[in-house]
């Protein structure tokens, strides 16, 4: 396959919708999802009525953000209130396909209507084409990243290898023996097989055949870009969404922005009030996913980011999300992970010899590494903690053990010091 043929077309007619069109689009699938989600679920209907939203007088896409924003961290305890995830879903737990556990803990529903979390446009995108074999190194255990991927590549054709994490060499063994076309994974894991490949003695042109690779969970460099597309002779581009929601966005091969995806409305807004920011100011990215199942509206991903309408060309007219650019809030982001501190302090609380803690995030090389350091006395009790840590957050840090009054006297829980070139 050549790469014009991977960089080249449009999948969805909705990609390429003009402005009029798009907005009548949007007005449509929120109309219907507002007066839905009003009637079938029991939280939508509180928070439309505390707000006192009217659904009939919703006649102008405006009119949105006089529905309150729904904060992720919001989810963990709202889930929790009762039947159909305390009232969040429209229908009953038997009725879904699966039901996922992210870091939080978070429930994730996952519907069984073809494409559900709205990848398959976004993948087109990105190059992949029918015939492709596609290496997924992302978890299937709980998560729903493995799984989430698997039905757009079968919606193009592609046949899928279910790697998981980890297991580096057999990874690479994959690789070479099903001379593997695509990589699905986040780009500090693709990095570290690269060297470790390098290390093995493989030439990464001649005994790999990777020619697109799309990443995500993590915030992607130009520069590693560079230096991987160069190594692997591959397109390299990004997707980004949450377990939440599903697919927010993707690039093209013109790598100038992540075009928003047609499943979903994003509005950025005042991280504080709420209200909708202008094109090309920095603010939250806000989401509503045109998803009657599980109506998350307005849901405020806590990550920060801009609008950037020029067009591309690539001919999608959707508006395109400029670069993530940080965080709200003290949740880190760490190997496609979301780590709360609330979530640490739970684990911390089970070992009364620690007196204060820290995670310190760096990423020399472009890989992320999580640096756990602890105040205490005589501790004797690492794998215990290093065990407990993995099973509630689903990463494993270094441990450094300090001695009480080493930290200074204010810290942030989690201390976020990789720098992107």
């Amino acid at each position: 396959m050549t790469r014009k043929d991977r960089t080249e077309g449009i999948y969805s007619r909705r990609e390429v919708l003009d402005d009029s069109e798009r907005r009548q689009y949007y007005q449509l699938q929120l109309k219907d999802l507002l007066s839905y989600a009003y009637r079938y679920s029991e939280d939508v209907k509180k928070r439309f009525d505390r707000a006192q939203f009217n659904v009939d007088k919703f006649k102008a896409l405006s009119d949105l953000k006089h529905v309150p924003i729904l904060k992720k961290k919001e989810l963990i305890f709202l889930q929790s209130m009762g039947p159909r995830l305390g009232g969040l879903l429209t229908k009953d737990l038997g009725e879904l396909r699966r039901v996922f556990l992210s870091p939080g803990p978070i429930f994730d529903p996952e519907d069984r209507m073809d494409d559900y979390w709205g990848w398959t446009e976004g993948f087109y995108a990105v190059g992949f084409r029918p015939g492709d074999v596609a290496q997924i190194t992302l978890p299937y255990h709980m998560a729903p990243a493995g799984l989430m991927f698997e039905e757009p590549l079968k919606n193009l054709g592609c046949a899928v290898i279910p790697a998981g994490p980890g297991n580096t060499s057999s990874q690479l063994d994959i690789m070479q023996k099903l001379r593997v076309t695509g990589y699905i994974g986040t780009p500090s894991y693709l990095l570290h097989l690269a060297q470790k490949a390098e290390e093995m003695g493989l030439s990464l042109r001649k005994d790999l055949f990777l020619e697109v690779a799309f990443v995500t969970g993590e915030k992607f460099s130009e520069k590693m870009r560079t230096q991987l597309e160069k190594k692997l002779d591959c397109v390299m581009r990004q997707g980004y969404g949450t377990a939440d929601v599903g697919c927010i966005g993707y690039e093209c091969f013109h790598k100038c922005g992540l075009h928003l995806s047609n499943r979903a409305f994003v509005e950025i807004c005042h991280p504080d009030t709420g209200i909708p920011l202008k094109d090309g100011e920095v603010g939250e990215i806000v989401v509503t996913a045109f998803n009657k199942t599980y109506p998350l509206i307005r849901l405020a991903t806590g990550d920060l980011g801009y609008i950037d309408r020029a067009p591309c060309q690539c001919g999608r007219t959707s508006p395109r999300l400029g670069n993530i650019v940080g965080r709200v809030d003290t949740t880190a982001r760490i190997k496609g992970m979301f780590v709360y501190p609330h979530q640490v302090e739970q684990v911390m609380a089970r070992f009364e010899e620690i007196k204060r803690w820290q995670i310190e995030v760096t990423n020399p090389g472009g890989i992320d590494e999580m640096v756990l350091s602890i105040e205490a006395g005589a501790f004797k009790r690492e794998d215990e903690l290093l065990h407990t840590f993995r099973e509630r957050i689903k990463l494993r840090p270094t441990l450094k053990i300090l001695a009480p009054g080493t930290l200074p006297p204010q810290i942030r829980p989690i201390e976020d010091k990789r720098t992107w070139d």
